[in-house]
């Protein structure tokens, strides 16, 4: 079987970030090949297939300069694989080190590309940080700007979840004791971010009058702090939530590993973002809660219309308050409504977003190269 080098951040639990659990299920899944995988520590219950090289020392997602560093560990590996795959989202200055350092006379390529930071990159730049044999993207949209630009190795494969794990349940009573969240509570969660994405101040001005239509309502922000930014808005939104005297409306996660915990005690799921630079073309969150039928509200964004369709999610024009009310006091008011929006989304990540479906499309993609 050919052996498989998944390059990416470390995998290792809390298993609440959606790349290294995208990484983690498809090597469990694909067993039509022997997989490696960048780990702190050591795994356990790994299917014989998969092998783990502990080479972190740290767990965190954002990787400093040290963790980094490790990759170099990898200069000694390189040559013992048919195909290294990085899913590290690319940059000038990872795609330079990987060129250098990482290729391999024996090994093909492969990079995932979870989103196009058109914010940061210029064309010319695309031509210089995707060098691989073959490229997969998470979307149709980028998909077509890397054809634009005169890549044709270039396959769109949507990113994976275990459906067997997101999937509905009735709510759990001690997640929702812990959160201080009564059976009586409508529960609205944004499973977003703090500084990125551009909701957290749209939310910040909307919440006041959501409490007013809604006295029973309990608003869920189910985001990591990720860096200190993070931190320092979630500060400075818990300031504001005092001063107003609804904190105990509020709920924060901040990390916390079973999420389908939390979007299943939810009622209703919103994704109102103005701006998806630096975020996944496809924002897993959302498709966790859709695989959990839950109804979710998104912002209409031109990559999140790719998937957010049929019949499957509310669509509101982004930075739109008034719809964004609108559609939530809908909701409240029409359980079935609910429940068919779920149902929808539910089938709709079955049929896209199911990782034995999307390992087979990555099987036939490595079988190609």
């Amino acid at each position: 079987m050919k052996k498989i080098l998944l390059v990416t951040r470390p995998i290792a639990p809390p298993w609440d970030e959606a790349s290294k659990n995208f990484a983690y299920h498809l090597a469990k899944t694909l067993d039509s090949f022997n997989f490696s995988l960048l780990t702190c520590g050591t795994l356990e219950n790994l299917p014989k297939h998969v092998k783990q090289h502990p080479i972190y020392t740290s767990g965190k997602m954002q990787m400093d300069v040290f963790q980094k560093a490790k990759l170099l560990k990898l200069l000694g590996l390189k040559n013992e694989f048919d195909i290294i795959h990085f899913m590290l989202t690319p940059n000038k200055i990872n795609a330079f080190c990987f060129k250098t350092f990482l290729k391999s006379k024996k090994a093909k390529t492969v990079q995932t590309v979870a989103t196009l930071r058109e914010d940061l990159y210029s064309d010319e730049d695309f031509k210089k940080i995707f060098f691989t044999d073959a490229i997969i993207t998470y979307s149709d949209y980028a998909k077509s700007k890397l054809l634009s630009l005169g890549f044709q190795n270039v396959t769109r494969i949507y990113p994976g979840i275990d459906i067997e794990n997101f999937k509905y349940t009735p709510k759990h009573l001690a997640t929702m004791a812990m959160f201080g969240i009564n059976e009586s509570d409508f529960v609205v969660t944004y499973p977003g971010e703090y500084t990125r994405l551009g909701a957290t101040d749209i939310l910040m001005e909307f919440i006041p009058n959501l409490v007013s239509q809604i006295p029973n309502l309990k608003f869920v922000f189910a985001c990591r702090i990720k860096n200190a930014r993070d931190a320092q808005k979630k500060d400075d939104v818990v300031l504001k939530l005092q001063k107003a005297g609804l904190l105990d409306k509020i709920v924060f996660t901040d990390t916390f590993s079973d999420m389908p915990k939390i979007y299943n005690l939810s009622d209703i799921v919103i994704f109102p973002v103005n701006d998806m630079a630096g975020k996944f073309d496809v924002p897993l969150a959302v498709v966790e809660a859709m695989a959990c039928e839950k109804p979710v509200i998104i912002s209409k964004i031109p990559v999140l219309e790719e998937f957010a369709k049929g019949g499957n999610s509310v669509k509101i024009e982004k930075g739109n308050l008034k719809q964004l009310e609108a559609a939530i006091l809908d909701l409240r008011d029409n359980l079935e409504k609910r429940s068919l929006l779920g149902r929808n989304a539910r089938k709709y990540v079955e049929e896209k977003f199911d990782i034995k479906n999307v390992a087979k499309q990555y099987e036939t993609v490595y079988n190609q190269i």
